[in-house]
């Protein structure tokens, strides 16, 4: 079943937030009211109970908050190649099909911690048969850069994404592009969950982060709500 709400290109300079932790509808409305609009959450992979599912997907929305998923990375130390690019690619769009998202959102590459018996070549053609797989299945590639990613800005620039996310970790510069949303250190603690605080930016080239949104509460929604609340 869809989610609810459309695509749109990120507002700039707007506060949001990436967590491991499940959001309640409860838990994502106090988010909002604190003025943090997106949030970016996992598709499964590991630890299945704490990843995204279209229950909590559908929350999120109709708090108010506009949501992107990314997949979670593969253990520290992992081997890329081409065929490994391919399959989780694949099974990252199989995912967020799954969960409802509509074709045209990003959906995000965590790409770190990188066997350091890698070679930058080895990085280079899994995240290009993980961009080509994606895009196949109807959404827009992105990439998280995180520590050890073995790539340097002119590698990172030169693959076929048009998204890049800054990790808080020392990571290069993306030469003629730059980043499209910003994560910051620490992790801190908020709401009682550990979150990555982030902002979206237009990037050098006017590009933006694409995530889903719900303008407006569903009236019936909405005074369901109230008297909850």
């Amino acid at each position: 079943m869809p989610l609810p709400g459309e695509i749109e290109e990120a507002a700039s300079s707007v506060p949001g937030f990436d967590c491991e932790a499940v959001l309640s509808a409860e838990l994502a409305r106090q988010f909002f009211a604190q003025g943090y609009k997106f949030c970016l959450r996992y598709l499964p992979r590991a630890q299945a109970a704490l990843n995204l599912s279209a229950p909590e997907a559908t929350d999120i929305l109709y708090s108010g908050v506009a949501l992107m998923p990314v997949q979670h990375v593969r253990a520290p130390g992992w081997f890329p190649d081409q065929a490994l690019g391919q399959q989780d690619g694949q099974e990252a769009a199989a995912m967020a099909k799954a969960i409802g998202f509509p074709a045209g959102v990003n959906v995000w590459c965590d790409v770190e911690e990188v066997n350091t018996a890698a070679q930058a070549q080895d990085v280079i053609v899994y995240c290009r048969a993980w961009h080509q797989a994606v895009r196949v299945g109807g959404y827009a590639p992105g990439l998280y850069v995180g520590a050890g990613a073995l790539l340097t800005g002119q590698q990172l620039f030169d693959l076929p994404f048009q998204h890049y996310w800054r990790s808080s970790s020392r990571v290069p510069d993306i030469l003629n592009r730059g980043y499209q949303v910003v994560q910051f250190n620490p992790s801190i603690q908020m709401n009682g969950i550990s979150v990555d605080l982030d902002i979206t930016l237009p990037d050098k080239q006017g590009g933006a982060a694409r995530w889903l949104r719900v303008s407006s509460v569903p009236p019936a929604l909405e005074q369901q709500e109230r008297r909850n609340g």
